[in-house]
């Protein structure tokens, strides 16, 4: 009955906790006290190796969201600002802007004129 290369003999792997390899309990897996923080550790590089390029990705898609984010701001806040100008002057407003506009060249003029009356001034002397 039990002939040699039949698959019953002992140590062929057939018989619960013979013929295994050592260091594996009666399951055919390593045994619990060596090897319970080998597994942990290669499935927590695994894990590591599939989500840090993801992770590295979504800080970078975060950085772009972010100053895209920012960029629509200042645009939306010129497109506000230029908006609100032409109201202004539609409605007869002056906005701080003109106003600055206008003290410079009211600032230059006088400067010119200045200066026209200081060679006046040197040519009838």
């Amino acid at each position: 009955m039990d002939e040699p290369g039949n698959g019953t003999e002992p140590g062929n792997g057939t018989e619960p906790g013979n013929g295994t390899e050592p260091g594996d309990d009666e399951l055919g897996g390593p045994e619990r006290g060596d090897s319970l923080t080998d597994v942990g550790r290669d499935s927590a590089e695994r894990l590591l190796a599939l989500i840090g390029p993801r992770i590295d990705e979504m800080r970078s898609l975060l950085g772009d969201s972010t100053s895209r984010w920012r960029g629509d701001a200042l645009r939306v806040g010129e497109g506000t600002r230029h908006r609100l100008r032409d109201v202004f002057r539609e409605l007869g407003l002056v906005t701080r802007e003109d106003w600055d506009e206008l003290e410079l060249r009211v600032a230059q003029i006088e400067h010119r004129l200045g200066l026209l009356e200081r060679d006046e001034d040197d040519g009838s002397a």
